[in-house]
């Protein structure tokens, strides 16, 4: 007898189409997977569905943990799927009998075929051509054997300065050169191919310059008439002389059909779109014919010309042929249309709206190409052009930065204030919260990625189905496992699905809703949108201005920082819901990104929150933890964030360059770095380092990052103050701690960013008792008297803030030791600093009218006006959490 887990469409509904497949990950139960062939996949009627399975990562006995599993195109998508497991496997509560096995799946319908030169993969519907090396991304897309798209391109402009005044500036063209091509996975369902390469100079009279160093994925689903197409960038420029004027991806798209037999289609706001042919037939004095019109308007031939009016056919010449279009999304809140006939003449406005799904289609009776942008409007400013469409090649081009667009100007936004020593920096802390240094606030490094769709059309589709396609770029249909069986299966440490059972357990749950409501709002609200921007929050707001602080130092953009990565991936967890898995998922990508280095001193490193992601001299860990990555690695396979995950395997070796304290340690004088003798802090350092190796360990099995982390987790469990120790010296070559030090030093900020999640997680991964004693320890007295504090360590313990959010740590404690009283002193703390937690009516927004601000924008004050209200939200988040596990009297309280 085999058993299934049902996975489901996040949305609700199965989307209208499957046009480019489906890949998503699932984790199971240690000891009752061990080769992830064995899996396969049933639709909602039992049928047996093309899949493919393969490993994420293991258990520490060698087990399955994760696999990634994908299923091949269709138009008819079932309303759920179920992944089978082995007989005999246990996969928790929503596992059930699901009778004999259907047939493991494994023709191979997705082929790829390599040469030394060309690699060649085809879904069974279409087939593209790439090389290996050169200046196109692939040289041709197929389907049903007529060429569709050809001669794919990344394009840069790079503009030598910003016009100021009466000044003048030029701009030069680049083109991405590849350098690498590997076939990542070759099937029998999913196929990917990644290419690597760097932008190259168009101009043969200036010196041959790179930069842009990226990296793109394509991957093929069986059945495929659509490819994912995954583009990554690092910006590697001086940002005092090089400015960014416009990023796209250009493909020639061959037609040969008649010019009113050529169909250009462009999507606007709210599922409309342009429908226009290079050669209008309506509207004219001269009817052609009613079957004319209706032909051309749905994208179908025409009749011979022979059938239609002569008053018409005999005068097309005399029509306007319409060769280039353009659509322009410049800010979240408007787009513009226009066409010309030709360069050198005018260009004439179509239309306008507020936010384009991005998305537009060129075609003719042969066939054709569509693109679409995910999160175009949101990540302005974008751009779509057709180019030449009256011509034999014409091109489109998707811009993901407009060159009508101002350059992107990355210099930092102040001349340093006169902030040249640490005890200058450490003054202007005290009044902007900034931790300004010089040359620190440098953009080289960070990287930004956008994911495309790409349609092969065997004829020009009707709109209704371009509309199902754009809806299917912007949107992308994901398949997930239910809350109960991701928490049947033991991953991510503690947490419970969403429980309404007792008032105190439905009260927290609303304040969760609320909290996530109110951030989507302020996310609308605020505009906090835009190339750089898109997926970050806010850190801090200013009740006077009844703004966010976007403008004061380290007030503004929030850089990961007290983990709303982590309270939003939890959240999806416990929930399941659409809208805070895609909040979440964009963050990841932002944050992932943009506020952290990829090459160059700080690489590894991210940047603390600043009015500019990159402008904090804090290039931490902390940050670039991968405990704020690994969520949407495993919960959907993706290989961009896998690659941010193998980034950070060495990250231990960024303290021989950057020590993360420098500016405030007590023994600077004294402290000298080396390889034997590094000061690592036993939180917000050792819990990033821990959860890089934990993910390399289970992801690669790489034994130096298991060593490292067992090796350490001893150390700490040997120390004489355990992680009260607050630091301890790390032999960088051996990967251990020094157990001897006996010193205590502790931090607010310790344990709010993932060190308590992953504890959580390692105790029950790979106990130790001496580690979990240490960790009891830490949570038991963070928040205990100074009287209990004095009895156990000598003396009472500094640096006790955020109390609220450390509320956690003494629920844990509770929940482990079995302890009652800790249970009402956890209760009690989460209450300390938070009325806003016992009274709803602290909760309801009052709106802030004109002229005093800008637009009408909800004010919450004890949300949202200063860091207690932050911390408060991860208290409230790993409260609910942790709470499941509170002794029942407690959590009645």
């Amino acid at each position: 007898m085999t058993q299934h887990a049902p996975v489901t469409w996040i949305d609700g509904a199965p989307p209208a189409t499957l046009s480019g497949g489906s890949t998503w990950g699932m984790p199971f139960q240690r000891g009752t997977v061990h080769d992830a062939d064995a899996l396969s996949v049933v639709d909602a009627d039992g049928t047996a569905t093309p899949s493919h399975a393969w490993p994420l990562a293991t258990w520490p006995d060698g087990s399955l943990k994760w696999a990634g599993l994908a299923i091949g195109a269709t138009d008819n998508p079932s309303t759920s799927y179920s992944v089978q497991l082995p007989s005999g496997a246990a996969d928790g509560t929503q596992a059930h009998d699901a009778g004999p096995a259907a047939a493991v799946v494994r023709e191979p319908q997705v082929v790829v075929t390599e040469t030394a030169e060309t690699i060649t993969v085809s879904t069974g519907t279409m087939d593209m051509l790439l090389p290996r090396t050169g200046d196109r991304l692939f040289r041709s897309l197929t389907r049903d054997g007529s060429v569709v798209a050809r001669d794919a391109q990344l394009v840069s402009l790079l503009q030598d300065g910003i016009a100021e005044g009466a000044g003048s500036t030029s701009r030069e063209g680049f083109t991405g050169h590849l350098e690498s091509a590997t076939v990542e996975q070759s099937g029998p369902v999913r196929a990917v191919v990644r290419l690597d390469g760097r932008h190259h100079s168009d101009s043969p009279q200036s010196p041959r310059r790179e930069w842009l160093p990226f990296t793109v994925r394509f991957y093929f689903l069986a059945g495929a008439r659509s490819v994912r197409m995954v583009h990554s960038f690092v910006w590697d420029g001086n940002v005092e002389k090089d400015f960014l004027a416009g990023l796209g991806v250009r493909f020639t798209v061959p037609l040969a059909s008649e010019l009113h037999d050529r169909h250009v289609r462009i999507a606007g706001a709210d599922g409309g779109f342009l429908v226009e042919a290079v050669r209008g037939l309506t509207g004219l004095r001269r009817d052609p014919g009613t079957e004319v019109r209706k032909a051309q308007l749905g994208g179908e031939p025409t009749p011979p010309l022979e059938q239609w009016n002569p008053e018409v056919s005999e005068r097309l010449h005399l029509i306007p042929v319409w060769n280039d279009f353009t659509l322009t999304q410049l800010s979240a809140d408007g787009f513009e249309l226009r066409k010309r006939t030709a360069a050198g003449h005018g260009w004439v406005g179509i239309s306008g709206g507020t936010r384009s799904a991005g998305f537009c289609s060129l075609s003719d009776v042969g066939g054709g190409f569509g693109i679409g942008v995910r999160d175009f409007w949101q990540s302005h400013p974008g751009q779509l052009d057709i180019r030449g469409a009256a011509t034999a090649e014409p091109s489109v081009t998707a811009w993901l930065y407009s060159p009508e667009a101002q350059p992107m100007d990355l210099r930092f936004y102040h001349d340093g204030l006169g902030q040249d020593t640490f005890e200058e920096q450490l003054e202007g802390l005290e009044i902007s919260y900034e931790d300004y240094e010089p040359g620190f606030g440098n953009a080289q490094g960070i990287a930004r990625t956008h994911e495309l769709t790409l349609f092969a059309y065997d004829s020009t589709p009707p709109v209704e189905s371009l509309a199902a396609d754009a809806a299917y770029a912007s949107r992308p249909p994901v398949l997930q496992p239910s809350p109960q069986y991701l928490h049947s299966a033991g991953v991510f440490g503690d947490w419970t699905p969403v429980d309404r059972s007792t008032p105190p357990r439905a009260e927290l749950e609303d304040k969760l809703d609320f909290l996530f409501d109110f951030y989507r709002g302020q996310q609308e609200q605020r505009r906090w949108y835009g190339f750089w921007n898109y997926g970050d929050v806010m850190h801090t707001y200013d009740s006077d201005r009844h703004v966010w602080r976007y403008d004061v130092g380290g007030y503004a953009w929030d850089n990961s920082e007290l983990s709303p990565d982590l309270w939003l991936w939890y959240m999806y967890l416990r929930s399941g819901r659409a809208d805070v898995f895609r909040f979440a998922e964009a963050m990841t990508r932002h944050t992932g990104e943009v506020d952290v280095y990829h090459l160059g001193p700080w690489r590894g490193l991210g940047s603390r929150h600043n009015v500019q992601h990159w402008g904090c001299s804090a290039k931490q860990l902390r940050i670039s933890n991968p405990a704020y990555r690994r969520f949407y690695y495993y919960l959907t396979a993706d290989e961009r964030t896998g690659d941010l995950l193998t980034e950070l395997v060495d990250s231990d070796q960024n303290f021989l360059g950057l020590d993360p304290v420098r500016k405030v340690r007590p023994d600077a004088d004294t402290y000298r770095p080396d390889r034997g003798s590094l000061g690592v802090g036993l939180g917000t350092d050792w819990g990033s380092l821990a959860a890089t190796w934990l993910t390399d360990w289970e992801r690669t099995g790489n034994p130096r990052s298991r060593d490292r982390l067992l090796g350490t987790m001893a150390d700490i469990g040997a120390l004489k103050y355990g992680f009260l120790t607050g630091e301890a010296l790390y032999d960088l070559d051996a990967g251990r701690f020094d157990a001897g030090r006996e010193v205590i030093r502790v931090s607010h900020l310790s344990a709010v960013f993932g060190l308590v999640e992953i504890c959580s997680e390692l105790i029950s991964l790979v106990p130790d008792d001496g580690f979990e004693e240490a960790w009891l320890q830490y949570c038991r007295l963070f928040l205990a008297s100074p009287e209990e504090q004095a009895a156990e360590v000598g003396h009472a313990l500094d640096g006790i803030y955020l109390t609220q959010a450390h509320s956690r740590l003494t629920a844990y404690a509770a929940a482990r030791l079995g302890s009652p009283e800790l249970a009402a002193s956890a209760w009690s703390s989460f209450s300390v600093g938070g009325e806003n937690l016992n009274h709803a009516e602290a909760f309801t927004l009052k709106t802030i009218k004109p002229p005093y601000v800008l637009q009408p924008v909800d004010e919450a004050p004890t949300v949202s006006t200063n860091d207690t209200a932050q911390f408060g939200l991860g208290a409230i988040q790993n409260l609910a959490l942790i709470g499941g596990h509170l002794p029942a009297a407690a959590s009645q309280q």
